[in-house]
């Protein structure tokens, strides 16, 4: 074959739109004649005159997160140490406070939260938490008398007061005002919190305490219930023989001076009871004989 021959294999390009294209080689239809126009079979169509369409692009969405890493993995080890510092910082204060807490609970001192009244809290107290379940009672009863004394004062104040607008004088007035402003905050500091911590912590030198100070207040509720007229007629306090005193000149604050009566009274009576039930819990429980050893060393130590 001479280098020359045209190849075999190349296929001719027909153009079909062009005049006499169908004498050429390959043409599937015979021609028309000059000017005709000539069609060839769609399917003897050479595959060198097909162009395939391009792909239109991918949309860009411009609303796509990519996650990058902006951390490298040093970033990422210094995090970690820091977080365990910081954990065994916590760590190391949770077993410093723990120490603290259980040192405070060996030396036999609480924390106290004011909790009560709930509305205006000054002071603290928590029976069903802290008080041993066997003597919860007693001391309610023991409160009620505190809760009593304080209703004794007032209504004390306010008879005294009426006695004072119908003609009595300002001085027994300005008494019963010293009576309440002694009594009520006195009785809380003097008896009845002595009282609270002897059952919570089981004192023996609190229980002395409290027996010395209730009795000075249950002496106190019977001489008020009596009021003789040692002061000022006895009138700034409202007993038996003041109500009788006023009942001659004015029945309207008698009956004041009754109800107070009546309440001294019942005061007394509850804190006589009270006494009675601590005292014997007391000699039940062993802390005469420590109480008593106690004083004994006292003595001892005080000798030499």
């Amino acid at each position: 074959m001479s280098r020359y021959d045209p190849n075999p294999f190349e296929e001719e390009e027909v153009n079909p739109f062009a005049v006499g294209a169908g004498k050429g080689k390959g043409s599937g239809q015979p021609s028309y004649g000059g000017g005709a126009f000539y069609t060839t079979n769609p399917g003897s169509v050479p595959s060198s005159n097909s162009r395939l369409s391009p792909l239109s692009p991918e949309p860009y969405d411009r609303g796509a997160t990519i996650d990058i890493p902006i951390d490298s993995s040093k970033d990422v080890k210094t995090k970690e140490k820091e977080l365990q510092a910081r954990e065994s910082e916590l760590k190391r204060r949770e077993q410093e406070l723990k120490r603290r807490e259980d040192a405070i609970a060996r030396a036999g001192i609480v924390v106290e939260d004011k909790n009560w009244p709930p509305f205006l809290p000054i002071i603290h107290h928590d029976i069903a938490n802290e008080i041993p379940i066997h003597l919860q009672r007693m001391q309610y009863v023991a409160f009620t008398t505190w809760l009593g004394m304080i209703l004794c004062l007032v209504w004390n104040i306010l008879a005294v007061t009426i006695a004072w607008i119908k003609g009595e004088g300002p001085t027994i007035w300005f008494l019963a005002i010293i009576y309440f402003i002694s009594g009520a905050p006195g009785s809380y500091v003097l008896w009845y919190r002595p009282l609270y911590r002897a059952m919570r912590t089981d004192s023996a030198l609190k229980f002395s305490w409290f027996f010395l100070f209730y009795a000075l207040h249950i002496v106190f509720c019977i001489f008020a219930a009596v009021a003789p007229p040692i002061i000022f007629k006895g009138k700034s306090l409202t007993g038996i023989l003041a109500a009788i005193d006023v009942l001659n000149d004015n029945g309207f604050v008698a009956i004041f001076y009754f109800i107070g009566f009546g309440l001294f009274c019942l005061e007394s009576l509850l804190s006589i009871w009270v006494i009675q039930q601590v005292l014997m819990y007391f000699r039940g429980s062993g802390k005469a004989a420590e109480m008593k050893r106690e004083a004994a060393r006292g003595t001892m130590m005080a000798a030499l």
